[in-house]
């Protein structure tokens, strides 16, 4: 069907039926026809026609066992009012031809809402072309910046020309990873004082590195990543171990997902011993004794990735205890193994006499109700970060415990020791 854009506003579609044989003449016919006069003059169909303002009048019509039905489309150029009259006075019309007929408006479309739908579909068609392909050229093109930025950043480091980022010189601690492509991603997240072992044949230069900066392993959580670490703890000195999320490479780690793994790293012995790895925990501490008098001193090193100070090793002191000569660690240790069994925290003053004690699901509750005789608490439990802030400003200075819960904050001047690792 044609209509014509320039006068049509919109299109009336009127349902024809009669009860015998008819063609699109008589139909035609008997809309002319019948609505003449009906409506005066400004609104007679054939002068509206002949004035542009109504359309020329398609009729789709087909004959059936001796009936025929249909649809007559009439496009309408004048206003919405006068074409709903119109519309309603087609259902006026009851013979077509020499036949009785029924007529029923079964619509009137507004064609410029139609069109202004197609117009919308289309522009947002158009529009999400062009986005879609401005943010592949912007995202093409920052891309290319930063590769280029952190090409350029990236050194080759040492005898073996091993790749690291531009800090790491400079850095007084540093973070071991695989390969190149994990220096890339830390880069890119602004982490530069990385550089990378480039398989399972460490070489000197780490060790050598490791020697003079406090270190993190920062591996893939994956096989490969275990098997570095189990290298590295034969040929370097290793502070404390990172892990990608289980199943991902460093290399392929999101910002977020970098710094919670750099947040969550732990002291290489703490790791060692929670992940069931006693043969390796055996031969750090050997290597550790072999070559504690050798080793350089790293307090500024430690202090510049891990701002709280590594905690002294308590020097037990003589003294009676509930009748038990504290002459030790191992006698520490028999108090902390008493407060397991109790299930309390212990509080002593300077000459190891119980002053008072808690149980350890309400310490940190009716940790006032204590009184303030106390220097020294033995927990019967895991020193966690809450116990320790708690102990902490209230003046206690040493801290004994079973293990070691994760601890971000720790501060310079306390000593804590646990059974599981000794002195942490």
């Amino acid at each position: 069907m044609n209509i014509d854009p320039n006068i049509t506003k919109y299109l009336m579609k009127v349902k024809i039926s009669t009860d015998g044989i008819v063609e699109k003449p008589d139909v035609v016919g008997a809309i002319f026809g019948q609505t003449e006069g009906l409506l005066g003059d400004e609104l007679d169909l054939r002068d509206l026609q002949k004035s542009g303002k109504i359309g020329r009048i398609e009729v789709d019509i087909e004959s059936k066992n001796g009936k025929s039905e249909g649809v007559v489309y009439i496009p309408s150029g004048v206003d919405q009012v006068e074409t709903s009259i119109l519309a309603a006075s087609l259902e006026t019309i009851d013979r077509i031809g020499p036949c009785k007929a029924k007529v029923e408006v079964l619509e009137v479309e507004d064609i410029r809402a139609v069109k202004r739908e197609k117009v919308i579909e289309r522009a947002k068609q158009i529009l999400e072309k062009m986005l879609e392909t401005n943010k592949s050229l912007g995202e093409d093109l920052i891309q290319s910046v930063k590769s280029k930025v952190e090409n350029a950043e990236i050194t080759a480091y040492g005898q073996d020309k091993l790749p690291a980022g531009p800090a790491l010189s400079s850095s007084e601690s540093i973070i071991i990873v695989e390969g190149r492509n994990d220096v890339l991603n830390l880069l890119k997240y602004g982490i530069k004082n990385t550089i990378a072992v480039e398989g399972t044949n460490i070489s000197k230069t780490i060790s050598q590195l490791t020697k003079a900066k406090t270190s993190t392993a920062f591996l893939d959580g994956d096989r490969g990543g275990d098997l570095i670490l189990k290298e590295l703890l034969q040929v370097a000195d290793l502070d404390f171990v990172a892990r990608a999320p289980a199943g991902f490479e460093v290399e392929e780690l999101t910002y977020k997902q970098v710094v919670k793994a750099l947040r969550d790293k732990m002291p290489v012995d703490q790791y060692l011993a929670s992940h069931g790895m006693q043969e390796e925990l055996k031969t750090l501490n050997s290597n550790k004794a072999e070559t504690n008098n050798q080793k350089p001193p790293r307090e500024a090193a430690r202090a510049v990735d891990q701002p709280q100070a590594e905690v002294k090793e308590a020097s037990p002191q003589s003294a009676e205890t509930n009748g038990a000569r504290n002459d030790g660690s191992r006698n520490i240790f028999k108090l902390v193994d008493e407060a397991s069994q109790t299930k309390e925290v212990r509080f002593y003053d300077g000459s190891w006499e119980l002053v008072g004690k808690l149980p350890l699901n309400e310490v940190i509750e009716k940790y006032d109700t204590v009184e303030k005789k106390y220097s020294r608490v033995v927990s019967g439990g895991i020193v966690s970060q809450r116990l320790l802030d708690t102990v902490y400003s209230s003046g206690v200075r040493e801290l004994y415990g079973v293990k070691t819960g994760h601890i971000t904050k720790r501060p310079a001047d306390i000593k804590i020791i646990t059974k599981d690792l000794g002195r942490n």
